[in-house]
């Protein structure tokens, strides 16, 4: 088993740079009224931002409007596993020539007005997202102008939308425009947020509440990034469904969802710039249901539990001749955690055990197609920080523990242990790609061999949080990805190396 490679010179100086760069635009900030605290040991008061905080201290009246800017710049150096050669086919490879390693600088910037009022509510948010130094394949940049896959620029419309309704006097509400989906834990349907440039839906939602339940009911289409033009939605990809949330399980939530994904064989094109394009067309329905303890009433202990199952078509270009409709998609995933937090001991230690099955395709020449749809999910809060997994044809046993030696600075610590579900499956990225297709010459690159240990590897991850104010934190981490005898094996002819992924990020609250 390989040890961490030190971090390059370079890197230590790119990293301090970003580094005095937050602790100076924070210290920038703390001139202005109110006052910004950088004390370690204060806790942190509520916020909507330093704008909206400021202005409702001096009129009440103000508290209709929601104004503001978030600023968040994160550098990052990724070694083998940096995908910069023909995607993330390089993870961890050794080749001579091929390009496996990058570091640069994202900044994201989000301008928001929203005004609610007792029936109603407008809200608008713009973005701009470039990076810089980018090796990544760039979307709809010039070619060498170092703007990647997560550059989305000079600005463009993020979120746009009218929601008319009042729960408190009425049972139903109507939200329509651009807007951001999140359910659950965000494992299925999320916003992206990590992503320098998230994810947002053109939508119509409907939402039913009263004292049994909740539940909201929707239809849309996915918004496409394309750098310097205008977003548009792939009018060819529509995601539908129903979550409905209950609380009358005595110290349980209970929610119930069914998701439809119908992309047509022309939502595989619509536009070549956009990193979020459909690769096939499909038809999948997603049923499923998930259990979470309520924190109050079970003390010290969490725990959830997440099913989902799916059926529908899945039209797989790899494999010829398989009908008009594709193969039958049948396949399901589960997700069990639990937790444990000191909440009276000093550091707040909390201690938790998680375990992901997402499920692989056992025979691909079948007519069935068994490969777990991860859907529209935020997988890099689960799947380890590095970013080289999803949840289709994988085992994942996470340990992790966090602890507050301050009150403003939160430590975590994650051990992830990935394997295969099927070994005559492929390994997807995080984005739900395959490595490789139905073959690959052995020893030269990845794809499905049958042969082969299920073994992927090891991850650990090392993150701290640093809240200097409501207004401003900053955010390290380091992950090192220790490669098991599945990577080995696949690239043994060309050789192999461990992957390694640092990052800092500063974010500021205007």
């Amino acid at each position: 088993m390989n040890t961490p490679s030190p971090i390059t010179s370079p890197a230590r100086t790119a990293l301090a740079a970003a580094a005095v760069l937050a602790v100076a635009c924070s210290i920038t900030s703390s001139q202005a009224s109110p006052p910004l605290d950088l004390g370690i040991n204060t806790p942190l008061r509520p916020s909507t931002g330093y704008l909206n905080d400021y202005l409702r201290a001096d009129d009440p009246y103000m508290a209709a409007w929601n104004l503001g800017v978030q600023y968040r710049a994160r550098y990052e150096i990724k070694e083998n596993g940096g995908a910069t050669g023909a995607g993330s086919g390089t993870d961890f490879s050794a080749k001579p020539g091929v390009a496996n390693d990058n570091a640069y600088l994202l900044q994201k910037t989000l301008i928001r007005v929203g005004y609610t009022a007792k029936w109603w509510e407008a809200f608008v948010q713009g973005r701009n997202s470039s990076s810089t130094s980018d090796k990544r394949p760039s979307t709809g940049a010039l070619p060498g102008s170092g703007a990647g896959p997560e550059s989305d620029g000079p600005i463009d419309l993020h979120q746009a939308y009218i929601s008319v309704g009042n729960h408190k006097e009425f049972p139903f509400s109507v939200k329509v425009g651009r807007q951001e989906l999140s359910y659950g834990e965000e494992r299925l349907v999320g916003a992206f947020a990590w992503n320098n440039i998230g994810r947002v839906f053109d939508a119509a939602k409907l939402r039913w509440q009263n004292s049994w339940f909740s539940g909201d009911f929707f239809t849309s289409r996915i918004v496409l990034p394309d750098d310097n033009n205008f977003n548009t939605p792939n009018d060819y990809d529509y995601f539908s469904g129903a979550y409905l949330t209950s609380k009358k399980i005595p110290t349980m939530q209970t929610e119930f969802y069914f998701l439809a994904r119908n992309a047509s064989p022309q939502a595989t094109a619509p536009g070549p710039r956009s990193p979020f394009t459909v690769g096939t067309a499909r038809d999948i329905y997603t049923v499923g249901a998930r259990l979470v303890t309520a924190t109050n009433d079970w003390g010290n202990i969490n725990f959830f539990v997440d099913g989902a199952y799916q059926f529908g078509h899945y039209n797989d270009p790899a494999i010829a001749a398989v009908g008009a409709r594709g193969l039958e998609q049948k396949a399901y995933m589960v997700v069990a955690n639990g937790s444990y937090t000191w909440q009276e001991a000093a550091f707040t230690p909390k201690l938790g055990l998680e375990y992901c099955f997402g499920s692989g395709d056992s025979n691909p020449t079948d007519g069935k197609h068994e490969t777990f749809e991860n859907l529209f999910p935020t997988n890099h809060k689960f799947y380890g920080f590095a970013d080289f997994a999803s949840l289709q044809n994988l085992h994942d046993v996470r340990l992790y523990s966090s602890v507050k030696p301050l009150s403003r600075l939160t430590l975590l610590a994650e051990a992830h242990l990935f394997w295969l579900a099927d070994t005559h499956d492929n390994f997807y990225n995080v984005g739900g790609a395959r490595r490789g297709g139905l073959a690959a010459t052995p020893g030269t690159g990845y794809g499905i061999n049958p042969g082969y240990s299920s073994d992927l590897g090891t991850e650990t991850d090392l993150i701290a949080t640093w809240a200097l104010s409501p207004y401003a934190s900053i955010e390290v981490g380091y992950c090192h990805f220790f490669r098991g005898n599945y990577v080995k094996d696949s690239l043994s002819v060309i050789g192999s190396k461990d992957a390694d992924y640092v990052y800092l990020q500063t974010q500021l609250s205007f």
